[in-house]
């Protein structure tokens, strides 16, 4: 099963992290066959926040909400189970200083019939 782990912390304490403990740990997870994806992102300033509403786009510097920790990056891991994407999780450098979310895959792709890709999509109710 696929596991999102988000790498969050406040932007000070991740940055003062040598990146080689984090290169040293992606390329461990990367032997091993656990990792499909990950990447670092730019500091939170440079980031930007895209809304839709009412068929109008805004478009807005900096995060979507104020907050002391910021999504610093990623890991797409395949685990065995939750257990083994926590255990992949705590070995993640940034986890002494922040904190990673661990989130399952929603495999839409592929327990989304092919022919409903075609209907209109319907709005969710509030």
């Amino acid at each position: 099963m696929k596991y999102l782990c988000l790498v969050y912390g406040e932007e000070k304490a991740i940055q003062s992290m040598d990146d080689r403990h984090c290169l040293d740990y992606d390329e461990s997870v990367r032997a091993s066959g656990h990792c499909i994806a990950s990447e670092a992102l730019q500091p939170v300033a440079t980031a930007t926040t895209v809304r839709v509403r009412g068929g109008k786009v805004s478009v807005t510097d900096g995060p979507f909400a104020e907050t002391k920790e910021c999504l610093a990056g990623f890991y797409l891991v395949e685990a065995r189970d939750l257990n083994e994407a926590i255990q992949l999780a705590s070995r993640i450098p940034p986890a002494a200083v922040g904190s990673i979310e661990v989130r399952p895959i929603r495999p839409i792709r592929e327990t989304t019939p092919r022919w409903k890709k075609s209907l209109p999509l319907r709005k969710r109710s509030a």
